[in-house]
């Protein structure tokens, strides 16, 4: 299949280490997404599940304007929601299961996958679909969603980084080019 995505910049040029380091964290502080990488994510891989508190976290870094809509979630529902996620072999029900919770679209839902499964999984975000040279779709379907995590999976392969730099240079490259999005 041939992919629809493409970097709207020269790597080679544009170094991707470098611009992940200028990124600074989205929509909160340095020290929540700190403690997401140190403390949720791990939790969470070991636990194999999200906690209530660990899911609020999340949905609050991705996205504060549905936290009233995550919050409405029951830990147990969280839990065995996410269980099954990070739990299946199955692709599609990774990403689409976590829909299920209220408030958990298909960006939140692949921030929840990208710090909390053992696979790499990319953030899906405007920002990042814009430095791949693509626009988010009216409608999220498996087959984008799959072609962006392989094209991200190959472009971090590609260039020796975590899929946590490649994320974070994917969305400041964006943030350099473009203004905020109201």
């Amino acid at each position: 299949m041939q992919t629809k995505f493409k970097l709207a910049f020269d790597p080679e040029v544009i170094k991707i280490e470098e611009l992940a380091r200028e990124y600074d964290g989205v929509n909160t502080d340095k020290k929540t997404e700190d403690r997401i990488i140190d403390e949720v994510g791990p939790r969470t891989k070991a636990n194999g599940y999200y906690t209530k508190e660990d899911f609020l976290c999340l949905c609050l870094w991705k996205t504060p304007r549905t936290q009233h809509h995550c919050e409405r979630n029951d830990e147990s529902f969280i839990r065995e929601t996410t269980r099954f996620s990070l739990e299946t072999p199955e692709e599609r029900l990774r990403i689409e299961v976590l829909t299920l919770l209220d408030g958990v679209g298909w960006p939140t839902a692949s921030v929840l996958l990208h710090f909390g499964h053992r696979e790499r999984y990319p953030i899906l975000d405007y920002r990042a679909l814009e430095s791949l040279s693509s626009s988010e779709p009216n409608q999220y379907t498996f087959p984008f969603w799959w072609d962006y995590v392989t094209t991200c999976r190959g472009l971090a392969d590609r260039y020796g980084v975590s899929m946590r730099t490649l994320d974070r240079a994917l969305w400041q490259h964006s943030a350099r080019s473009k203004s905020p999005r109201v």
